[in-house]
Parts: structure tokens; C-alpha cells; sequence
């Protein structure tokens, strides 16, 4: 079979595993996606079980991506971990197990982008976090990250690597994607603001 199959495969179960849906069902014996905004992210965790649960989402988020782009590398070196990056991101946005209704991805990502260069990882993250601190909105901090990352990634991440920037304006583009419905909120002035309740 060959290596990038077996990669995309692996990292695309690995980011089937819902830890807002897992973590919901086990400790409040609720379906994550029957609830506030129906995201099975951390944001959504944190606004309807509270912070310590929606803090273990987000870290366990954001460790999957670290996993599965390391099992990515083991298994074919920079190319896996390129690979494992989109698809672990695609697992946690449409999984199989969950028909399909995941998350936004934002934390995977987060977890890829410290794996594949740390630097771009916490200038993009110092950006969001003070975006969500001045605004309150979640969801533009995480836009505005996500945007930044393939910009910012190009500038620091020297030489330029054409597939790295790639891979970033992938994973930029489907947590921009994702937010569709945050978008068209803030246009409207109706988004909903950090501690609000969905």
C-alpha cells in the first residue's frame, strides 16, 4: 500500500476522534452538536459544558494534530508530515463516525502548525489571542490566525518552501471555510462574543 495512502488514512481516523463529542457524551451524557452553536469543537465545549471541559477539548484538539503529523514524519519523513497535516484536519472536520459533522478545526490546526514550524505557530497565536482579548469574538481571532499562518509561515520559515505554503494555505482556507456562518454573524453584527451563551 502505498506510504501516503497509509498516511492520509491514519491521520484522518486520528482526527476522527471527537473529544467534544466523546467528553459530552461522558461526562454531561449530552451530543455536543445538539447544543449552542451544533460545532463539535472547543469553542462550542466551552460555551455549553463550561471551561475545565471545554479546556480538555481543546488541548486534546490540538494534540491530535501534533500525533498524527508525528506519526506522519515517522512514516515518510516531511512529505508525511505535510500530508497528515490537511488530512487530520479533515478528519476532524467531516468524520465518518460522526456523519460527518465535526468541528472547525482550528485547534488541530493549531497543533499541526506547531509541529511543522513553532515559530509561524506562536506569532500567528499571540495575533489571535489578542484579537479574541481586544474583540471577544473567538471566531475572528481564529479567522484572522488562520489567514495569517501561509503569510507568516512564508516570511519566517526560511528558505521558502513552496510545499509548506501550500500545505498552509490549504489548512488556512478550511478553517476560513468553516467559519461561514461566524462570517456572515460578524457582518451582521450578530456574532456571538466570548462567555455569551449560544
Amino acid at each position: 500500500m502505498n506510504k501516503s495512502f497509509i498516511v492520509a488514512l491514519i491521520s484522518y481516523f486520528i482526527g476522527n476522534f471527537s473529544s467534544a463529542y466523546i467528553l459530552g457524551k461522558a461526562f454531561q451524557k449530552k451530543d455536543i452538536r445538539n447544543y449552542g452553536s451544533g460545532n463539535a469543537g472547543a469553542t462550542n465545549a466551552l460555551r455549553v459544558f463550561g471551561k475545565k471541559l471545554g479546556g480538555i477539548t481543546f488541548i486534546l484538539d490540538v494534540l491530535k494534530g501534533i500525533i498524527a503529523v508525528y506519526i506522519g514524519e515517522r512514516i515518510m519523513g516531511y512529505n508525511g508530515k505535510l500530508i497528515a497535516s490537511i488530512f487530520v484536519v479533515l478528519g476532524h472536520d467531516w468524520p465518518v463516525f460522526l456523519k460527518f459533522k465535526g468541528g472547525k478545526g482550528v485547534a488541530t490546526s493549531l497543533g499541526v502548525i506547531f509541529l511543522l514550524h513553532y515559530p509561524t505557530a506562536i506569532i500567528c497565536t499571540a495575533i489571535g489571542i489578542a484579537i479574541i482579548i481586544i474583540t471577544r469574538y473567538v471566531s475572528l481571532g481564529s479567522i484572522i490566525a488562520a489567514g495569517l499562518v501561509p503569510i507568516v509561515g512564508s516570511i519566517v520559515n526560511r528558505p521558502f518552501n513552496k510545499n509548506f505554503f501550500i500545505t498552509t494555505f490549504i489548512l488556512a482556507i478550511l478553517v476560513i471555510s468553516r467559519h461561514k456562518d461566524n462570517i456572515n454573524r460578524l457582518v451582521k453584527g450578530e456574532e456571538f462574543k466570548l462567555g455569551e451563551k449560544v
